[in-house]
């Protein structure tokens, strides 16, 4: 167990969110699950509703599995291809989603509304981690003061807590508690959109509307200047969720009102009717129970979210268009993000700066992803929808905030030494040590043994080891590979004929932008540990590479390669390399992927006076053509498996007082495959002598 803090001893925040919709509910689990008291006040009485479907982009499920909501276990629908129409039926475009399945770590669905609803009201109250959030029904809210957190309900009673997060949609009462929030009121985005749903079979049984039913998972769109009319499945396949789109014009709504307004079929068809009969003759079997018709309203950006005491989230801070099937996302990420501000050991005194993190965090890109919707009411390029899917999907908000709050910790802390590698925040020690020889020798006749394992895994977290902006990902998808690789040296000349062991994380696909534009592509190397101060301390100084010291054990067997990691005695790493096979070494060339290995130098100042302000600070290129050139290395034997696996244990600041702020950040890299492990063996031991600064 690790220390702990005198403040959590207050057991948690006691946390009043004003609406059980989507964003709520979500708000609500994550925050239970950080150990604080939750209650929700839905206006309601949460009576059937007819409901609708919703999009799970690879972002929302990405936030909903993180507080163990899993979309497929009722009726989600993977979005397998998207079919796009002219109004009168012409084929525009088939694209298939399964072929981009590899580019994002988690799918994009299609739920029915009404069970991801009920999906979130059991697991914010069911047992499970934290205290169940208790629901009040029927409990319209009339007051929020946001300085004492208190809400008032229209029956007189009053609760009172330690935050108020208003969650109650786009005609938000919490909002118009917010300074320069009051007058701000959502208007018509100029266009209604018809809802209902369908039943899978009663199209397939139709010979005229079979074939637009026949292929489950498609997303199906007819588009023209003013008018859209989307189909698309949920519900395991059985139901069919249709949208329809048109000019605000030619229906007629109460804006003020909820969104789910009845609406007549003739209506609907006479909208419609220059679309192709095939279109309308599914217009036609449209359930005038499930019609409805929905306002689409936009609304002007919030100059802020939070005041004191109160945050809104969802609707109630920005409502979204349904061109980028975003408001559900949105709305989810923003509870993730608030959860991740309101963290367990937070007092009540922290809230208002919490809060404000939290805007901080979300705000531009909430707003971002609003403007795209409203730009994506008109058609757009392949190219301009790809790079709105890029930014949208290719984000995992538990991570962005997470760094946010880092950051945040990190300038709130005494004033301590940066030291090598600072991704992993400050490090508390002692003074470093000036040791290392300018010395260098050819270490032709050196072996190396490396172990390996490579892996898939997720790039939004790894993206936050990065040092800075001008450090980013070649792939915009949210997969990235990586390696552990472990090193044995030996016969090191400078050593005296001695050796070493060494163990890293490089994560692959990483480019530098210089400021004269050119990119630098290569392998970034955020932490090497090695077992001998020697060579630590040489390069670090010398060098700028990121290292430290734990002990490496090493144990080969027959067919087996066996590592473990530690540092007095605490154990924190297990790699395990099996049935391991011999390899034609004229088959596997060695090859290199850009130009080399990417670190970042950074060296505080001398002097108590300078605490936390860089002597030196730049980035650092390996070259690998140079570094061969200088001192060839030859391969004399390969081994491959896959049968290969490593676990890291973060422990706690008491076993590692000098590493824990690494090794806790290691353990918290997902593993989503093995793809290759391997053991190299050779002669000839680069001296690293060719590193340089890229800029």
């Amino acid at each position: 167990m690790g220390s702990i803090d005198p403040r959590t001893a207050q057991g948690g925040l006691h946390i009043l969110i004003a609406g059980a919709g989507i964003g709520g509910l979500a708000a609500a689990i994550a925050l239970r699950q950080q150990g604080h008291r939750v209650e929700l006040f839905e206006r309601s009485r949460f009576a059937n509703e007819i409901g609708a479907a919703i999009h799970l982009t690879p972002n929302a499920n990405s936030a909903l599995l993180r507080l163990g909501i899993d979309g497929t276990k009722f009726g989600a629908v993977e979005a397998e291809q998207l079919r796009m129409f002219t109004p009168t039926g012409e084929t525009l475009a088939v694209v298939d989603n399964t072929a981009h399945a590899g580019k994002w770590r988690h799918k994009w669905t299609l739920v029915h509304r009404a069970h991801l609803h009920e999906a979130l009201k059991v697991a914010s109250q069911a047992p499970g981690p934290g205290i169940p959030a208790q629901l009040h029904t029927s409990s319209k809210i009339v007051d929020i003061d946001p300085v004492n957190a208190t809400v008032t309900l229209e029956n007189g009673g009053t609760f009172k807590g330690d935050v108020v997060i208003g969650a109650d949609g786009v005609h938000s009462f919490a909002r118009s508690k917010l300074p320069f929030a009051k007058d701000i009121k959502p208007f018509s985005s100029g266009k209604n959109a018809f809802r209902f749903l369908l039943k899978r079979q009663d199209a397939l049984e139709d010979p005229e509307t079979r074939s637009l039913a026949e292929v489950k998972g498609s997303v199906d769109m007819w588009d023209s200047s003013e008018k859209r009319v989307v189909i698309y499945p949920c519900a395991n396949n059985e139901l069919l969720n249709f949208v329809c789109i048109h000019p605000d014009t030619m229906s007629t709504i109460n804006t003020s009102s909820d969104w789910n307004q009845e609406v007549s079929k003739e209506a609907l068809l006479e909208v419609y009717k220059e679309f192709s009969p095939q279109v309308l003759k599914m217009l036609t079997k449209a359930d005038p129970y499930t019609l409805r018709v929905w306002p689409l309203l936009d609304m002007e950006t919030l100059p802020t979210w939070a005041d004191d005491r109160l945050a809104i989230i969802g609707d109630a801070a920005h409502p979204f268009l349904p061109y980028r099937a975003s408001g559900g996302a949105m709305a989810i990420e923003d509870g993730v993000s608030l959860a991740v501000m309101l963290s367990r050991d937070v007092t009540r005194e922290e809230v208002p700066e919490r809060l404000k993190l939290y805007e901080k965090a979300r705000h531009t890109r909430a707003s971002t992803v609003q403007q795209m919707t409203r730009e994506s009411s008109h058609p757009q390029s392949v190219e301009t929808m790809e790079a709105m899917t890029d930014y949208i999907y290719g984000h995992d908000e538990f991570d962005h905030s997470t760094q946010i709050l880092r950051k945040h910790i990190w300038n709130k802390l005494p004033a301590k030494y940066w030291r090598q590698p600072i991704v992993f925040g400050p490090m508390p020690g002692p003074r470093q040590d000036w040791w290392g020889r300018n010395r260098v020798q050819k270490s032709l006749k050196s072996t190396f043994q490396t172990a390996s394992i490579r892996f898939k895994t997720s790039r939004t977290l790894l993206q936050n080891l990065l040092p800075n902006e001008r450090y980013s990902f070649t792939d915009p998808s949210t997969v990235a590979y990586a390696n552990f690789s472990q090193t044995k040296l030996h016969g090191m000349d400078w050593l005296g004929g001695g050796g070493y062991r060494h163990i890293g994380l490089y994560i692959e696909g990483v480019q530098y932008k210089k400021t004269d534009g050119e990119v630098v592509k290569g392998i970034y190397l955020p932490i090497l540990f090695e077992s001998l101060a020697d060579p630590i301390v040489s390069g670090r100084e010398e060098l700028g590479m990121p290292k430290l010291y734990t002990a490496i054990e090493a144990h080969e067997r027959s067919n087996s390669y066996h590592i473990t990691t530690s540092w007095e005695g605490a154990v924190w790493g297990h790699f395990h390399l099996e049935d391991l096979e011999d390899q034609d070494l004229s088959n596997s060339p060695h090859q290199y992927v850009g130009k080399g290995d990417l670190v970042y130098r950074y060296m505080p100042q001398v002097g108590r006076a300078n605490k936390g302000v860089p002597e030196a600070e730049y980035p650092v290129l390996v070259p690998y053509e140079e570094e061969q050139k200088n001192i060839p290395s030859r391969v004399t034997r390969l081994r491959t498996t896959k049968n290969a696996r490593f676990e890291i244990d973060a422990l706690s600041w008491q076993q590692l007082p000098t590493l824990h702020h690494v090794i806790s950040r290691l353990a918290e890299i997902p593993v989503d495959e093995i793809v290759s492990a391997k053991v190299v063996e050779g002669e000839g031991v680069a001296d690293v002598s060719c590193a340089r600064r890229i800029e």
